[in-house]
């Protein structure tokens, strides 16, 4: 095999490689590296009469058939693999376009994206493309057929109901977002937080409980209605054959039989007119009794036509006309072959696939030929109907007729009193009348069942008639403001250092504004304050808990380069993007090497920002020169610039024009715009900038000031927030923690790279007078030389390092600490380095050799277990020692 796939996954959101929902392939095309397409002789002709319709591929060139003269001129096979992916999904029925196909640092390897619309389908259709491009590659023959059956077998396993995905398209049309909330079902929830709605197929969340049992019980429906004056069909309860042969002859020939509860139509027999059809219509409705009465209804047939009326939050919206399914004579084939002609209509599928349901001939379709005197091997005059089912529904093959125009106005009065007097929502009426015409009670008519969560299809597809829009009347139902788009406003911020800090303060700005806030970052997802998960949730995990949350009416959100890498955003598009500085960390991984393709990777959550003219704000650090270059060229939405330095001359323009900048005046933290400037807060009483020892946190507390800005949260609430947010475990768990035990300066932080470093040192050495002991590691995916360069940097700072080990990620043990350690014996600078391969241990080293006066720089993973050690801890000075 030359083809092997090493990875497959699905990036859910906005990614390094497209703004949309795509499939990454990391792919190794081993030998064939070496032998691009036009070394293979035919193949472009051979994919073209595999699949004719890749032919529209225009690709770089430009124009139809632009990918096959790629192909003939030389290309490579994961390339090949990426059209053959995505056109495979066009064949199954999901239109998609967009892919890409780079090199990596690894000859041979590949790394392959294309688009999806249903995520399933789109791994699927990535594999079966490298089956497809292998055997093309070695002059084998492809039998494509039973690759697109697979396909669509995934497809149908994985695709929503007619009714649920009418829905879903409409709230898609409206930009309101649609997330399926259990696998395997067609549970789903619009929009995020607080304002999001959920359904299940054609339920939702607004359905009265009592109105889905009224529904679900035929005769207390018909109580109800009767008393209400509503026409209903004469009835009687029966729990055996003798019962309903009884029940039979006080109601009247002919009579129709049906389950107590049940929906569907399923178990309903009509039109019966002797005994025996009686005896067998019980037991064909008892069989689909839902519960354990063994309850079968006994009804008067009312001779009209089937109707079904569909009302949508009290107004009806659709109304049809119902055949069983049927075939209509030509005077030439047998009703057998006329089945077989009918169920050839492309608009006919299994179960719900497609808009018709294919005509099954079971006991029930002999019954009704044989009361016909017919049989399958009838040849019928033309014109002549035969009824193959006994109801009407569309999911036994039965048609349907729209007629929603020619509903008279008492009639649709009645079908709406009907929705309010159930209480149902989305309520489906089964009518036999006439007509829809004349009013019900100058006819023939009754209704003879509601349904709860009543099927979409015969109003989205009508056999004949015009189709009706009815998933848009349950989206304008749940969102009646055709402004809204079920959307929370979504902060989102990244960078190399400081996104925890940035993200918490700035959850807590809104907050203090009157804001409920999900917030996810490393460590925890929080809802208004309270922890719901604890670990590392800066990737589209988090998006999720917290946007699904029903109380969040904010989301703040830490985003890392490995979720974006992994997964993508998790979400589509955020109101606020935040991109705090790039600097070396990671480097190497995920084909991340270089800091321009770390900016990229970063620049995602900018590139996913509503645009200005949508409200959407990106906040970016003018002071880093790679945030200037490609945070400016990504950002989408009205930029904020914040800088250390108010005479900025990059700024210039920009204030010029009126735009917004973040700056510190004379000891302030000041908002500019134009030649307006906003005091927002004294420098020296925002707790975490330590009385400016702190200008990295200075940098964050600009940044969340201006997330808050671009959300319109007033100034004195901005800062309100500023000034009581405080470096402690509780606020900021693990970022400059800053306290003092005994005459000994303790700060506890999460650096783990060297820019942390360099940024913590002006707050070290501000803090530190005297000796500095520094507990130290980091994880182990970092290059040897970052390793090294941190060990070197720790030295710097403090006059003894004690380096520890606990993440080594794939490395030998004690590899990370050796290196750390080599770094910092290496770096030229006097002080003692030991190498202490627990946290616990080494931290308690630490504790050990401070005296009063010194200073403890704890960058540590446990946090809590670090600060209990020190608490009620008692330090020696340098008297004491000398006395001893």
């Amino acid at each position: 095999m030359s083809l092997q796939i090493l990875e497959c996954r699905a990036l859910r959101g906005p990614n390094y490689y497209s703004r949309y929902k795509a499939i990454y392939m990391r792919l190794d095309i081993e030998e064939l590296e070496d032998r691009p397409s036009d070394k293979v002789p035919g193949i472009a002709q051979n994919l073209q009469s595999l699949i004719p319709t890749i032919h529209d591929h225009r690709c770089s060139v430009g124009e139809p058939g632009g990918f096959l003269q790629r192909v003939e001129r030389g290309t490579w096979a994961g390339h090949m693999v990426e059209h053959v992916a995505i056109e495979l999904q066009n064949l199954v029925g999901f239109s998609v376009g967009y892919g890409k196909t780079v090199d990596s640092y690894d000859a041979g390897i590949y790394n392959v994206v294309y688009r999806y619309r249903d995520e399933a389908t789109g791994l699927a259709a990535g594999e079966a493309a490298v089956e497809i491009v292998q055997k093309l590659y070695d002059g084998e023959d492809v039998d494509l057929d039973p690759i697109i059956d697979h396909l669509k077998e995934v497809r149908d396993a994985n695709a929503l109901g007619p009714s649920t995905g009418s829905i879903v398209n409409a709230a898609k049309a409206r930009n309101i977002p649609a997330t399926n909330l259990t696998e395997g079902t067609s549970y789903t929830q619009l929009g995020h937080g607080v304002k999001q709605r959920k359904f299940q197929a054609t339920v939702t969340d607004a359905s009265g409980i009592i109105g889905h049992s009224i529904a679900d019980d035929k005769e207390w429906t018909k109580q109800i209605l009767g008393d209400a004056g509503i026409p209903v069909p004469q009835g009687q309860i029966c729990y055996s054959v003798d019962e309903a042969k009884e029940a039979a002859a006080w109601i009247g020939w002919p009579v129709v039989t049906k389950p107590l509860s049940g929906n569907h139509g399923r178990g309903v027999t009509t039109d019966i007119a002797n005994d025996e059809d009686l005896a067998a219509g019980f037991e064909a409705a008892l069989a689909r009794v839902r519960d354990d009465s063994g309850a079968v209804i006994v009804e008067s047939y009312i001779k009209g036509e089937d109707h079904r009326m569909l009302v949508i939050g009290g107004k009806l919206v659709a109304a049809a006309r119902r055949r069983p399914a049927h075939v209509t004579g030509d005077g030439k084939h047998t009703i057998q072959q006329l089945i077989d002609i009918e169920n050839a209509d492309p608009r006919r599928g299994v179960g719900h696939e497609n808009l018709l349901t294919q005509i099954d001939v079971d006991a029930q379709t002999e019954r009704m030929l044989e009361q016909a005197g017919l049989t399958l091997e009838t040849v019928l005059p033309e014109g002549e109907l035969a009824f193959l089912k006994s109801t009407a529904n569309i999911s036994t093959g039965g048609t349907a007729t729209d007629l929603t125009d020619d509903v008279h106005p008492d009639v649709k009065f009645a079908m709406e009193r009907i929705g309010r007097l159930v209480g149902l929502d989305v309520i489906g009426i089964d009518l036999l009348a006439e007509n829809l015409t004349v009013p019900l009670e100058q006819q023939s008519a009754g209704v003879v069942e509601v349904n709860a969560g009543p099927g979409f299809r015969m109003h989205m597809a009508p056999t004949h008639g015009d189709p009706r829009p009815v998933g848009e009347h349950v989206v304008d139902m749940l969102f009646p403001d055709p402004t809204d788009d079920g959307r929370v406003p979504i902060t989102a911020i990244t960078g190399t250092n400081g996104k925890t800090t940035t993200t918490r303060l700035t959850t807590h700005i809104l907050r203090q504004s009157g804001k409920s806030v999900g917030m996810g970052c490393t460590g925890t997802v929080e809802i208004d304050n309270h922890v719901i998960l604890r670990g590392d949730y800066s990737g589209p995990a988090a998006a999720h808990a917290v946007l699904h949350e029903p109380t969040v009416e904010h989301a703040v959100l830490e985003v890392a380069r490995g979720g974006i890498m992994r997964r993508g955003l998790g979400f589509d598009e955020a109101d606020v993007g935040v991109l705090l500085n790039i600097a070396s960390d990671h480097l190497g991984e995920r084909d991340i090497h270089t800091l321009e393709e770390l900016a990229r990777c970063k620049t995602v959550v900018v590139d996913a920002v509503k645009r200005k003219g949508e409200g959407g704000y990106c906040v970016l650090n003018a002071d880093d020169p790679l945030v200037m270059e490609h945070g400016t060229y990504w950002a989408r939405g009205e930029i904020i610039y914040f800088t250390m330095d108010p005479e900025n001359p990059a700024l210039a323009e920009h204030l010029a024009g009126h735009g917004m900048v973040l700056t510190v005046k004379q000891g302030k933290i000041v908002m500019l715009r134009g030649k307006v400037t906003v005091e927002i807060v004294e420098v020296n009483d925002v707790p975490i900038a330590f009385e400016g020892h702190a200008p990295f946190n200075v940098q964050n507390a600009m940044a969340a000031a201006a997330a808050a800005i671009g959300h319109g949260v007033e100034i004195d609430d901005i800062r309100a927030g500023l000034l009581t947010f405080h470096p402690t475990p509780a606020q900021m768990p693990g970022r400059t923690n800053y306290f003092e035990a005994d005459g000994v300066k303790c700060l506890i932080d999460y650096g783990h790279n060297v820019p942390a470093l360099v940024a913590l040192e002006p707050l070290v050495s501000g803090l530190g007078t005297k000796r500095k002991i520094a507990v130290s590691t980091a994880p182990g995916n970092r290059r040897d030389e970052d390793l090294e360069a941190l060990g070197a940097q720790l030295a710097k700072m403090c006059d003894a390092v004690f380096v520890y080990e606990t993440d080594a990620r794939g490395r030998a043990e004690g590899e990370v600490a050796k290196l750390i350690s080599d770094g910092a014996r290496n770096s030229g600078a006097t002080g003692r380095v030991e190498v202490i391969m627990g946290e616990a241990e080494a931290v308690e080293r630490a504790i050990d050799e401070a005296r009063q006066g010194d200073f403890l720089l704890l960058l540590v993973d446990d946090i809590e277990g670090t600060t209990d050690r020190l608490k009620g801890r008692s330090f020696p000075t340098q008297a004491e020692l000398a006395q001893t």
